[in-house]
Formats: structure tokens, sequence, C-alpha cells
């Protein structure tokens, strides 16, 4: 498998999308996260042997599920122009300048249009998970005390392969707090991804980065983020943001 990359078929991404059942399920978890990572397989050598991997890669090549990809194409990976969400200059900057506002002021801002569909929590604050996705180990130590202080509980994840394999092992989280900036990857990416599925149109996901740039804000936004965040901030900005995203108290 070294120095090959496989991307999925229009076939491959039927099968896990609509959990075709003919298709054995290792299969399907493996076509979801190359469709959320797009070309890399990194992540899954976490999950399975490296030499089971390549046959089962093989072999759902040879039933049309995934397909190499020759030297010298890229194939699809995340921030591709075709596969993520196409963003327009003129509303991306619109949405940046309220959101740069609210973030001067507060060091904060909230998708409000996003949050009045979404339905009133059912969990406990005790029982709601938060995923960290933060690479930096003082930061991800400062969300994790901050978030356990305002009553929730906490998974984490150092990288986006570390955030698939909580996903495939752990599930969806209540809510994703993601960094922008990451070893293995994009936290624009990811939730482009992510809100290209239904099954996570609804996942709350705040932005949590250092990043405070217009452009940046406003993709992130645009993007489909409920919240954005800037590095630093206050546990009580945090649990605020966290608080309303998941319209807790309403």
């Amino acid at each position: 498998m070294a120095g090959r990359s496989y991307r999925l078929t229009p076939a491959g991404r039927e099968a896990w999308e609509s959990q075709d059942t003919a298709i054995p399920a290792d299969y399907r978890r493996i076509l979801w996260m190359m469709d959320m990572q797009g070309q890399s397989v990194l992540a899954l050598t976490r999950l399975y042997p490296r030499g089971m991997l390549e046959e089962w890669l093989g072999e759902m090549e040879e039933i049309g599920l995934v397909e190499a990809i020759p030297d010298g194409e890229t194939g699809f990976a995340p921030g591709n122009a075709d596969e993520t969400l196409a963003l327009d200059q003129a509303k991306l900057l619109d949405a940046a300048k309220e959101a740069g506002a609210s973030l001067a002021r507060t060091g904060a801002y909230i998708a409000m249009d996003r949050l009045r569909e979404r339905p009133l929590p059912v969990k406990a604050a005790a029982e709601t998970e938060i995923l960290i996705v933060e690479d930096d180990i003082d930061q991800l130590a400062l969300a994790d005390l901050r978030v356990s202080m305002a009553g929730y509980k906490v998974r984490a994840a150092k990288s986006v392969a570390d955030y698939l394999q909580s996903l495939v092992l752990e599930g969806p989280p209540d809510l994703l707090l993601l960094d922008v900036e990451l070893p293995d990857g994009n936290g624009f990416d990811v939730l482009a991804n992510l809100r290209r599925h239904a099954e996570f149109g609804q996942l709350p996901i705040i932005l949590l980065t250092a990043r405070r740039e217009a452009a940046d804000i406003g993709r992130g936004l645009l993007l489909g983020a409920d919240g954005y965040v800037t590095k630093p901030y206050t546990r009580n900005i945090l649990a605020d943001v966290i608080r309303r995203v998941l319209r807790r108290g309403e």
C-alpha cells in the first residue's frame, strides 16, 4: 500500500451511504473513512493490520468500490473545489463582517440561523459528550479542563486520523469542538466533509481557533459551523457558546 492511494467510486459512496448490507460492514466502514478523509488511508492502519488492509482494498477495487489513483493524479482529497462547498466571495465577506464584529467584542460568534431548526437537547449536561479535536497538547488540556468544568463529558483527538478513529469506535459526539490547523489535515475540510453527508448535517460544530482573519471566519460560517471561538478565550465564553449551540436552558 506504500505509495499507493485510492479514491471512492460512485458505487463505493453509494454502498456506505445506503448502508448496503450486501457489502461487508468492515468494507462500508473503510469506505466511510476514506470518504470523510479523502484519498488518505492513514487512519485505517490504526484499525486494521496493514497486510489485511492491502488485501481488502484490492478486493474492493476488483468489485468497483474503490479505484487506485494513477501516478501524477491527486484524485479526491478534502479541500478540492469540486468536493467541498463552493464559497461565494460576496456572501463570505458579508458573513465575516458580522461575525468579526462579534468576535472583536466577545471572542465568539454563534450562527443563530443554523440553531433555529435544531431540536432541544434530551440529555443532561453530564451525559453530553463533546469531542475536542486539537493537536497542541497545552491547548487540548486547557479545552478539556474548561469543558469538564462546564459539566460535560470529554473525548479528545489530536489529529484528523484520531478524530475519524473516535467516530468509528465510539460513534458521533453530541458536539464537536474543532481546531482548524491540524497536523494531518484542515478543520475547514473536516467541517465541509461532515456537512456534505446527511448523517452529520445537524451535528453541532464549534470552530476553536487562533485564526481571526475575515476570510477564515466567513469560510467557517459558510461551510456550516454553528459557532466560532477565537483563542485565547475564557472558560465562561466557551461554556456559553457550547450551551447556546446545544440550546441548553431554552
